[in-house]
């Protein structure tokens, strides 16, 4: 136990700090473009590498979120930790940006704390890991938009299409395996604490839902710039 906690904690201080030093040193070379587009190309990096990992820590392919309530495999425990040096740097970085975003930083918190209490709680491995496939499973695209957006690709066919591929991503990982997860999650013998962060977290998914909705009706539907009003 003591040696599962050793690694765990080096594996978080080591990220933290991996993560602040890659910032800067993106930083320095695309010192042209914003501090989002720098953290933008760290979070895609993360949600790539943490999908893959997540994956790799599936125990039964028959049942991915199984054994339910089970003490993390070794997997788990590193994919959790890994994920939590990223969170506690982005939550921290964040704080420089210009734009402090209110909902990005609760889910932030609330993803810290889910990460901490199953790492603590020796629980919940598989729940947390398949959590954390679905949370992030969309992100790359998240950002590719608005990475595209920033490199003078606003408002073309390449932009639509990354703005459709997150939507629906996000919609089928948050809105169909989300509540899956978040139902198999609550009847489980999990601690209380893990499965009111699964549905915190999933709360915060319906309302960037609602916010994705009103951006694909205004990108789908919205008047062509070149269409002058008739006279």
């Amino acid at each position: 136990m003591e040696e599962e906690t050793t690694r765990v904690t080096k594996i978080i201080g080591f990220g933290v700090i991996s993560w602040g030093l890659t910032f800067m040193f993106t930083r320095r070379i695309f010192s042209k473009y914003s501090f989002s587009f720098s953290n933008r190309l760290l979070s895609t990096a993360h949600a790539t590498i943490a999908v893959t990992l997540a994956t790799l820590s599936v125990q039964d392919w028959s049942c991915p979120v199984c054994p339910l309530a089970s003490k993390p495999s070794q997997k788990q425990m590193d994919t959790m930790a890994f994920s939590l040096s990223y969170m506690i740097y982005d939550l921290i970085c964040c704080q420089f940006d210009k734009v402090i975003s209110i909902d990005n930083a609760v889910h932030h918190f609330v993803s810290i704390l889910g990460f901490l209490a199953g790492l603590s709680y020796q629980k919940s491995g598989s729940e947390i890991v398949a959590t954390l496939w679905v949370a992030e499973i969309s992100s790359p695209f998240l950002h590719f938009r608005e990475i595209l957006k920033e490199i003078g690709y606003r408002d073309t066919s390449l932009n639509l299409a990354a703005d459709v591929c997150f939507a629906l991503i996000f919609t089928l990982a948050r809105m169909v395996c989300g509540p899956c997860l978040v139902y198999v999650s609550l009847s489980a013998d999990n601690p209380i604490f893990i499965k009111a962060m699964g549905s915190g977290l999933q709360l915060v998914s319906v309302f960037w839902f609602y916010k994705i909705l009103k951006m694909m009706r205004y990108k789908l539907f919205k008047k062509p710039k070149s269409e002058k009003k008739s006279t």
